[in-house]
């Protein structure tokens, strides 16, 4: 559900951004010391690397003829807590915006926003912390894992919608572009919710501590070697391997990009933005991107270029998260010294 720089107006389009800005700025700021523990840490940076991988595998909604792929949010969230997870995600949408031009300069803060701050910062602390709040079990997990992704998906289409309508797009009236998102993503969010109570309920068997520690406030507890171990492998098997038979439909937002336009235009048509913030964004975008769509130049379908693609995001956000939470986690501490003298 990335959306691209053409859905939005350059008003809209840079007003989402300094949300994203503001959103990300205040959560470094407010964040707690212990939501970057040490043993915290590692978890965040295998799994936002887990996420990048996974939203390279496009899986095809039968009868639809569209696909879809995990958003990452609300498991993020379940295995780091909420703002490290925003946080987290944010740096996947960054970075395949930037290195992979996946989802649109101009569109970097609504994506933000539609797949970061609604899941993480709303859904999370709203829905499924308290579905857990009186204990965790797998059948609770479960339908707070799927309730949650299912909600937060639901309305990051609808904030696509909006976002759209506010840009004045009228190639995709509100109604009709409205009725076409919010199915397709019941049911992609149906099996992304299903993925995400498999993954936490996986990391339950195997160290329930460290879904308990966001749900209940507990702190991790033992060794987490093994989860992290476990999150790894599966990170480099869908990065690299999986990602080879991700399904080539058009995601979700692209299914219902074309035929909105088809029922308003008479055909479907592939939108474009013209203008001079739109063409900076573009040539911006495309002097930072490495693997373009996720492989090598003029070729789209080499699959050296799409396993290259997906190791390489997946090890720089890995990095990338990481260093995040060992930064502000320092920063803390230096911090809460200075005051303590």
């Amino acid at each position: 559900m990335h959306m691209a720089d053409a859905l939005l107006s350059p008003a809209v389009g840079l007003s989402m951004n300094a949300i994203a800005v503001v959103a990300i700025g205040t959560s470094v700021a407010k964040v707690k010391r212990d939501e970057f523990s040490e043993k915290k840490i590692p978890i965040m940076g295998v799994a936002g690397a887990l996420v990048f991988a996974g939203q390279m595998i496009n899986f095809t909604i039968p009868g639809t003829g569209s696909s879809g792929h995990i958003g990452g949010g609300i498991l993020l969230a379940g295995l780091v807590g909420a703002v490290p997870a925003f946080l987290a995600i944010s740096a996947v949408l960054i970075i395949q915006c930037l290195f992979f031009a996946d989802g649109g300069l101009l569109a970097l803060g609504c994506n933000i926003f539609n797949l970061g701050i609604i899941p993480c910062l709303v859904i999370f602390p709203l829905i499924f912390r308290p579905l857990l709040r009186r204990g965790t079990d797998y059948k609770r997990l479960s339908l707070a894992s799927i309730l949650s992704v299912v909600v937060a998906l639901q309305l990051g289409a609808f904030g696509v919608v909006v976002e759209t309508l506010l840009s004045g797009i009228t190639e995709l009236p509100f109604a009709t572009f409205l009725g076409l998102m919010l199915p397709i993503h019941l049911v992609i969010g149906v099996i992304e919710g299903i993925v995400t109570a498999g993954v936490l309920c996986f990391v339950y068997s195997m160290r329930a501590e460290i879904i308990e520690a966001q749900s209940l406030g507990k702190p991790i507890g033992g060794s987490t070697r093994k989860v992290l171990i476990a999150l790894a492998i599966s990170t480099v098997i869908i990065a690299g391997g999986l990602s080879l038979v991700a399904s080539t439909h058009p995601d979700g937002l692209e299914w219902a990009i074309g035929k909105t336009t088809e029922q308003s235009l008479g055909e479907e048509t592939e939108l474009e933005g013209s203008g001079v913030i739109h063409e900076g964004a573009a040539e911006a975008q495309e002097k930072t991107s490495i693997l373009p769509d996720y492989g090598f130049g003029a070729d789209p379908d080499n699959s050296l270029g799409t396993t290259v693609a997906g190791l390489v995001g997946a090890g720089i956000t890995f990095l990338v998260a990481a260093a995040t939470g060992i930064i502000i986690s320092r920063v803390k501490k230096r911090r809460s010294v200075e005051t303590d003298a």
